[in-house]
């Protein structure tokens, strides 16, 4: 799977931008998504015009951890992996049987928008299992990116020479785009368009970055850890209007 969003639906972390990283414009007539195309034939693109593009391929599977896609009501789904309570999540959700769990993902983030009865740490930590999403609401343009706290998926970040967020479970693709400016998504981490990266498994603290050195000693990206030491400003998550943006809220 391939997603590479405009900075102005997700500003890529400036630590992960290495000096001198080779990177290209991923966006800049369809480079990575002929790129993906070509490495998958059969593979389907979804531009969303200027904010930028997803791109999935259902062939090479892993039967444990499947790929799905889903749109519903404007809000588009990536995800990989598998959910273990599944039946409870589709209870707290009100979801019928058949839903999956793609369509729980979309569901979970709809009603933290619209509802925020929970933080977005907790609506990500109930999620249990091994699995990696990348979710784009095309009615606020804001994204929304988690990945389980094992990284049982693999899943990769990075920024391309233009400041756009790349991110796919296959490193060559984003190496490709960003050069040395990319590095394997934080365990137990989500992503924001609003609120950048958290941690879910400790909310109360910062995340920091460190840097990635390659084999010949130079920097290559960064990797994220929780910093035990700094601690965040608590921000409540009040009931909103559904009528509200959560996004704006946190």
């Amino acid at each position: 799977m391939l997603a590479v969003f405009d900075k102005s639906v997700a500003k890529s972390p400036e630590a992960l931008q290495s000096p001198q990283s080779g990177s290209v414009s991923t966006l800049k007539d369809g480079f990575l998504a002929n790129h993906f195309g070509s490495l998958h034939p059969g593979s389907v693109t979804v531009n969303l015009a200027s904010s930028g593009l997803i791109a999935y391929s259902l062939q090479n599977k892993n039967p444990l951890l499947p790929r799905l896609f889903a749109v519903v009501d404007d809000i588009f789904c990536l995800f990989q992996g598998h959910i273990e309570n599944v039946a409870q999540l589709k209870q707290q959700y009100g979801l019928n049987k058949t839903a999956n769990e793609v369509v729980i993902v979309i569901e979970a983030y709809r009603t933290l928008r619209d509802r925020g009865p929970y933080p977005a740490d907790q609506v990500v930590r109930d999620i249990h299992g091994k699995f990696a999403f990348i979710l784009y609401d095309s009615s606020s343009k804001t994204a929304f990116i988690a990945t389980d706290a094992d990284v049982s998926v693999p899943f990769f970040w990075g920024t391309d020479s233009e400041g756009h967020l790349v991110l796919s479970d296959e490193a060559e693709i984003v190496k490709k785009g960003c050069g040395k400016s990319f590095a394997p998504f934080p365990k137990g981490c989500f992503f924001t368009s609003s609120g950048g990266l958290r941690s879910y498994e400790h909310p109360l603290n910062e995340v920091k970055p460190v840097p990635r050195v390659d084999s010949s000693g130079q920097v290559c990206g960064v990797t994220f850890t929780v910093d035990e030491e700094s601690k965040r400003e608590t921000v409540g998550m009040p009931r909103v209007g559904s009528a509200a943006n959560w996004s704006s809220n946190y």
